[in-house]
C-alpha cells in the first residue's frame, strides 16, 4: 500500500503505550498517535516530564486523548507497578518500547544490571510480560491482533556481539548499545514465535528509525527548544528529524497491513519513509539455539515467565 506518515490510519477507540515519550523519537511518536485519535499513553520516569509532553500534545491537538503513567525502566518493580496499572486500562491496543537509557556510562539499575541491558531489553521484556494478558485480551475482544513495536538499530546488521552471557558488556558505549539492541531484536521475533505458537492474538513487530538529530527536530515548548540540551550529530547533513524518524514506529503500530516479525525501517535507511525491509538472519532466524539461550537469560534476569500461561 501506499503510506502517507502525514495522513494516518484513524486510530479512534485505540489505546497504545509509548515509553520514553517525554523526548526525541518517543514524544513525537505520541503526538503523531493522538493526532491520528489514538489515546495515547505516555510512559517515563519523570511526573514533571510527563506533564510538559501531555501539555505539549494538547497545545497543538486540544481534543487529543493523552494520559500518563510512571515507569522507571531503570527498577524492575517500577515496571511492575507499571504493568499492573496498563493492564487496568479498559482496553490496550499496542506498545512502543522505545524508552532506555542513552547515557554511556558504567553506572548500574536498581537490580544491579549495567544499565543499557536493564533499560533497554530486560525491563522492556517485563513489561511485556506484564502486559501481554492484557494485549491478548484485546486482541481476542475486537478481533485484531494488538502490536508490541520494538526499537532496534541499524548498528545490529553491522557489528555481531555473542550473546551466550548477556551481562558481558562491551567496553564502548556504542558496543553496549549495539550489544543490547541485537538482544533485542533476538527477543523480539523469538517472542512472535511463541506467541504464534501459543495462538495469541498479538504481533511482535521491529522498527529502526534511521538517523534522527536534534538540529532537524521541529521545536516543542520544554520537549525540544532553547531550554533543552542540544546533541551535535556528525551525520547531520544526511540526517532527518525526530518527528521522522518516528515514522518507523508509527507506522509499525497503525498499517492496517502490518505484520509480526516485521520489520520497519527508513527506504533509504538514515532517512525517509518507512517501509518493510529483510531484518538480519543472525537475529530474526539463529542457525542455532542463540534465541532459547537468549530467552532463557532475559526469564532469569527479569524474575518472571515472558509469556506467561493463559488461555489461547
Amino acid at each position: 500500500m501506499t503510506w502517507n506518515p502525514s495522513l494516518l490510519p484513524d486510530q479512534t477507540g485505540r489505546t497504545i503505550v509509548v515509553t520514553g515519550s517525554t523526548a526525541g523519537i518517543g514524544y513525537f511518536a505520541a503526538e503523531q498517535l493522538a493526532t491520528a485519535g489514538a489515546d495515547v499513553v505516555l510512559a517515563s520516569r519523570s511526573p514533571s516530564k510527563l506533564a510538559t509532553a501531555r501539555e505539549s500534545i494538547r497545545s497543538r491537538f486540544p481534543e487529543a486523548s493523552v494520559r500518563t503513567v510512571v515507569i522507571d525502566l531503570a527498577s524492575l518493580a517500577s515496571v511492575r507497578d507499571a504493568a499492573a496499572e496498563l493492564s487496568g486500562l479498559p482496553r490496550l491496543d499496542g506498545v512502543f518500547l522505545n524508552g532506555g537509557a542513552m547515557g554511556m556510562s558504567k553506572e548500574l539499575t536498581a537490580d544491579g544490571l549495567p544499565m543499557m541491558l536493564g533499560t533497554h531489553v530486560v525491563a522492556n521484556a517485563a513489561l511485556v510480560a506484564g502486559i501481554l494478558p492484557a494485549l491478548a485480551e484485546t486482541g481476542r475482544a475486537h478481533g485484531e491482533p494488538t502490536r508490541i513495536v520494538h526499537a532496534s538499530t541499524g548498528f545490529v546488521s553491522r557489528a555481531r556481539y555473542n550473546l551466550d552471557d548477556l551481562l558481558r558488556v562491551p567496553w564502548t558505549g556504542i558496543g553496549a548499545y549495539t550489544k543490547a539492541k541485537t538482544a533485542t531484536e533476538v527477543f523480539a521475533f523469538e517472542l512472535e514465535r511463541r506467541m504464534r505458537a501459543a495462538l495469541l492474538p498479538v504481533a511482535s513487530i521491529v522498527s529502526r528509525p534511521g538517523v534522527g538529530v536534534d538540529a532537524k527536530t521541529p521545536q516543542r515548548p520544554g520537549i525540544r527548544d532553547a531550554t533543552t540540551p542540544y546533541q551535535r550529530n556528525p551525520y547531520t547533513p544526511w540526517a532527518q528529524g525526530k518527528d521522522t524518524a518516528a515514522w518507523s514506529a508509527v507506522r509499525a503500530l497503525t498499517d492496517p497491513a502490518a505484520r509480526g516479525a516485521e520489520y520497519y525501517a527508513p527506504k533509504d535507511g538514515v532517512r525517509g519513509e518507512p517501509i518493510t525491509v529483510q531484518p538480519t538472519p543472525r537475529t530474526a532466524a539463529p542457525a542455532d539455539d542463540t534465541a532459547q539461550r537468549v530467552w532463557v537469560q532475559l526469564e532469569e534476569l527479569a524474575g518472571m515467565a515472558l509469556v506467561p500461561e493463559m488461555a489461547s
